[in-house]
């Protein structure tokens, strides 16, 4: 059943209307057959693109919909509760847009962001290093400025989109230690820039993932977002709100897998009875959905603080630790619900228990959450 949802104006709701029936209509038909298939769906970006879904939290000067969070990020769950592939890629695509949204002079972003959430342009965010994922102040990625150039070297690691992006987000060392690091709005048809073979994942096999090779890269000067030095610090801050995306495809994916486990205890009968009649499957359901709506509020009070301008940093890593782990939970859960038959590749929830895994460990682990929640407590 669809979710019910509390939005702050009609418009709000007009546009939950269009994204769900973009979502039923064109992106749920293909996913599971895409996904079998490893197939990108580029064309899908662009849809969303031309029907203004990529811009929803950017100001409208630049092509976005100046939308508050809460709003978007309840689009964003619809999308990846018709296809996990699509709404990870749209929170990335999001992310990605946040340093030149935030950080970036009035001249860069005339220049850059109305094709960036239009749909012309798709994006990607270079952090990570094999050697840097958790501890992102450990890249070594480096950027030497040689005239009006930056040569850029070194190897990116878990890139969503990576190969198949137009521009890339990209954090690199421009001097020593946290204060060294820099951002650069890298174009993908940069001399010197590639990305490796796409790494062999166990779900969201839509999606490409692989490492994206600096090679002397040559990237104009005039593509440094804010000034040296504040790269960790526009990582960190787009993170946060990354977070939020991912809790939202997270609770997305749980709830397309509560919806497919109602469904088939309706309609299947043993002993006589609809197998939803039995109180061992009644309590496991309902479980679930009491893990989906927590979630969902979880998320949603962590945005409504950020759309206040209040610090939602905690917040934001209470709602993916929640929303991921119950994810991960609910379609493992599906998956029992429908025995033998949630294990074969005819029903979608063995591909939705794949895909709950790597929320809990892309945007920060969440092991990296807890760490993050405690040292708030502290005070630290």
């Amino acid at each position: 059943m669809p979710a019910e949802r509390l939005l702050p104006t009609p418009e709000a709701e007009d546009l939950l209307a269009l994204v769900t029936e973009i979502a039923r209509d064109e992106l749920k038909p293909r996913a599971s057959a895409d996904e079998e298939a490893e197939n990108f769906p580029r064309d899908l970006f662009t849809l969303i693109g031309k029907s203004g879904l990529l811009g929803l939290p950017y100001a409208e000067r630049w092509g976005g919909a100046d939308l508050p969070y809460e709003v978007y990020l309840q689009a964003l769950e619809e999308i990846a509760s018709a296809w996990m592939t699509v709404g990870v890629g749209l929170s990335v695509h999001t992310m990605s847009c946040y340093a030149l949204a935030h950080y970036g002079t009035d001249e860069q972003r005339d220049r850059w962001l109305p094709d960036m959430l239009g749909g012309e342009l798709l994006g990607a965010y270079a952090l990570s290093e094999t050697q840097a994922g958790s501890d992102a102040a450990a890249l070594t990625t480096r950027a030497r400025l040689t005239g009006d150039e930056y040569q850029v070297n070194g190897t990116k690691a878990w890139i969503t989109h990576a190969g198949v992006a137009d521009f890339y987000t990209t954090m690199v060392r421009t001097g020593e230690g946290s204060h060294g690091v820099s951002c650069l709005l890298v174009d993908s048809s940069a001399p010197g820039l590639s990305a490796a073979p796409r790494e062999r994942k166990m779900g969201l096999t839509g999606s490409p993932t692989a490492q994206l090779i600096f090679d002397n890269a040559a990237v104009p000067a005039d593509r440094l977002i804010g000034e040296e030095g504040a790269g960790l610090r526009i990582a960190l801050s787009s993170l946060s709100s990354g977070r939020l995306g991912i809790a939202a495809c997270a609770v997305g994916l749980a709830q397309a897998a509560l919806d497919e486990a109602v469904e088939y205890a309706k309609g299947r009968t043993q002993f006589g009875r609809p197998i939803i009649e039995f109180q061992g499957l009644e309590f496991l359901l309902a479980d679930m959905a009491a893990t989906v709506e927590s979630a969902r509020a979880t998320y949603l009070d962590a945005a409504r603080r950020r759309d206040r301008g209040l610090d939602f940093q905690r917040q934001s890593s209470i709602a993916k630790l929640i929303a991921t782990d119950g994810a991960m939970k609910v379609t493992t859960d599906a998956v029992q619900v429908l025995g033998g038959a949630g294990y074969t590749r005819d029903f979608p929830v063995e591909r939705y228990m794949r895909e709950a895994k790597v929320p809990q460990i892309f945007e920060g682990t969440n092991q990296i959450q807890r760490m993050l929640i405690a040292r708030s407590l502290k005070g630290a």
